[in-house]
């Protein structure tokens, strides 16, 4: 009999180890368990779903559980939930239809992700508190955007998000409804995006005194405008301190110094590793208490293995643990598991921290480190900020585009930059990164041969003309 890899969780990570492992190994025994009904899916892709430029929720499937079954050879068992490990015997409990069985592992991945973070503040359990991480919860959410009925895929309140009861909003048709938006991060600000275009009135409320925080405030105060031009109102600086109700369901948002009546509130305020089953085996917990591992996705128990949203992995800027929870990350550790799994020894690689986003007409992207985040690291940050065009000046449909860039005063290392306009920023961040991982200068990344063509860009490449303006700076 083949050995056999339990995969916990079926999608980013834990099917991409699944799949890998059974591709370079045919005759291993893989089994996958996910608590839920939906496996293998692309939860980013759901601001559009609600938005409704993506009709069905089930577009947003990447592969059939039944393509994974019968062409994959993979043992996928839905609606299963491993409930216990034992790390000795090698062992998993697995929760089935009230009932409880044991299987015996030789490799045990655990790709168990990440939840939404909800806002420290009282009434989060109310009816119409949204978190919105999976495709259950996307559809509720899209239930009450359309006074649909949800059905028993829709979720809430928000500290049950991933399963939960149907919730439909009864509101007189001939009123405005209201939807407050916790966190201005990217989902935040992609849902509120949708909400405007359901004819929503949207209010943002953010602690800090920006959106985008990890964006930067010269790229979020650009966003910023875009957002008010949109009919999205920005509560900076704020506090969130109570979720009001009125018979069990959200009525308003109460701040320090405001209340804001509200039919709906989708938290955006981070994620959380889901680590719990990891904790009670006594696996070690790391970076954002994600679990613990090495170069491999090894954890501390023998044979036991993490990925994804709820595993922790190394910034290659600044060699610390940190958590990372998006998709492609989730995606490249899990298929590398799979590889040492099947028996060919594969680091999960790190992370310089590239991120894109859309908000509304403006694409919006960053990667590597900010002058704070720099700073903090031991490096002695320089930066600069430019704003140039995305085409040639006389090619018809140009426009403007925001460049904050950073560097190593010492080194002339280039550490991070962000990005926001109406084209171009989303693609072009992806060379800025490359020049990360390969430790470039802010000199060398300015004597990159870029392609040129006007209806693109301009000769001078906004990346280029960055380093030339920040590597000016440092002379």
């Amino acid at each position: 009999m083949s050995d056999r890899f339990l995969v916990v969780g079926g999608d980013a990570a834990g099917m991409s180890a699944a799949g890998k492992a059974k591709r370079d190994d045919p005759d291993r025994e893989v089994v996958v368990f996910e608590r839920g009904d939906w496996v293998s899916y692309g939860a980013c892709g759901l601001p559009y779903y609600v938005k409704g430029e993506i009709a069905d929720v089930s577009d947003l499937v990447v592969v059939e559980p039944r393509k994974l079954v019968e062409e994959r050879g993979i043992d996928l068992r839905r609606q299963q939930e491993v409930v216990g490990i034992d790390p000795d015997r090698r062992t998993v409990t697995v929760e089935y239809d009230g009932e409880r069985y044991e299987e015996a592992y030789d490799d045990l991945l655990l790709a168990t992700g990440g939840r939404a973070a909800l806002p420290d503040a009282p009434g989060t359990d109310l009816d119409g508190v949204f978190a919105v991480r999976n495709l259950e919860a996307g559809r509720a959410l899209r239930s009450y955007v359309l006074h649909e009925d949800g059905g028993e895929t829709a979720t809430v309140p928000a500290v049950e998000s991933e399963y939960g009861a149907a919730f439909r909003a009864h509101i007189s048709e001939d009123d405005t409804e209201v939807v407050a938006v916790v966190g201005a991060n990217k989902i935040g600000l992609e849902m509120a995006e949708a909400f405007v275009a359901r004819g929503f009135e949207v209010h943002v409320f953010e602690a800090g005194p920006h959106v985008l925080p990890v964006f930067g405030p010269d790229v979020a105060g650009v966003v910023a405008d875009h957002l008010r031009e949109r009919g999205v109102t920005l509560h900076l600086d704020t506090t969130v301190e109570r979720l009001d109700g009125e018979e069990g369901r959200v009525a308003a948002v109460e701040t320090n110094d405001e209340r804001t009546a509200v039919d709906a509130v989708l938290s955006d305020v981070g994620v959380e590793p889901d680590t719990e089953l990891a904790a009670s085996a006594g696996l070690e917990l790391g970076a954002n208490d994600a679990v613990r591992t090495d170069e491999f996705g090894r954890t501390d128990a023998d044979r036991v293995y993490a990925a994804g949203d709820c595993a922790e992995t190394r910034h290659l800027l600044t060699g610390e643990r940190v958590h990372w929870p998006y998709a492609l990350a989730a995606n490249r550790a899990g298929r590398a598991v799979g590889r040492t799994v099947a028996g060919t020894p594969t680091p999960t690689g790190g992370i310089v921290g590239t991120n894109v986003m859309k908000a509304f007409d403006r694409e919006v992207s960053r990667t590597g480190l900010d002058d704070e985040q720099a700073r903090e690291a031991g490096f002695d940050p320089v930066s600069t900020t430019i704003t140039t065009i995305t085409r040639a000046h006389y090619y018809p449909g140009w426009s403007r585009i925001v460049v904050h860039a950073t560097a190593d005063a010492d080194s002339g290392r280039l550490l991070g930059a962000s990005m926001v306009g109406a084209e171009g920023a989303a693609h072009r961040i992806n060379s800025v990164a490359a020049a990360l991982h390969a430790r470039l200068t802010v000199r060398e990344v300015g004597s990159l041969d870029f392609g040129y063509a006007p209806p693109f860009g301009p000769v001078w490449d906004p990346v280029l003309l960055a380093a030339k303006a920040l590597g000016e700076k440092m002379e």
